[in-house]
Order: C-alpha cells, then structure tokens, then sequence
C-alpha cells in the first residue's frame, strides 16, 4: 500500500524556496494558507492547472526551442 499524501510538501517547498524565493526560515513560518495566497496572487486569481508531461512535450514539439539540436 503506498503512503497516502496528505500536504504537497514538495510543490510548497517548490513554490516557496524557488517561485517566491523565501529563505527556509520565512518558508517554515509560513502557514498553509499564506502559501496558497501566494500562489494566487502569482496566478492573478485563477486556477492554473500543472503541466503534465503528455502536455509538455505536445507544446514542446508545437514550440521548439530556436536553437535546439536535434
């Protein structure tokens, strides 16, 4: 049976130290739903769904990058 996750900690975590760039000491003071409030104040308010990988590389291949190899 797999663990059940009940927080994203590695998204928050993602958010937090590498979108907002808080120290570790501002990350772990901050609750939940100041987390959340950041995000949406990132995302103008809307609800902005992750990219999955199938999506990724459809747009990947719709928009590749000018100076790829291939």
């Amino acid at each position: 049976m797999s663990e059940q996750q009940l927080f994203p900690w590695e998204d928050a975590m993602m958010l937090g130290l590498s979108v907002l760039r808080w120290s570790p000491d501002q990350f772990w003071r901050a609750t939940p739903r100041e987390l959340f409030v950041a995000w949406e104040g990132l995302s103008g308010g809307r609800r902005v769904e992750p990219v999955v990988g199938s999506d990724l590389m459809r747009m990947m291949e719709a928009f590749p990058d000018a100076n790829a190899s291939s």
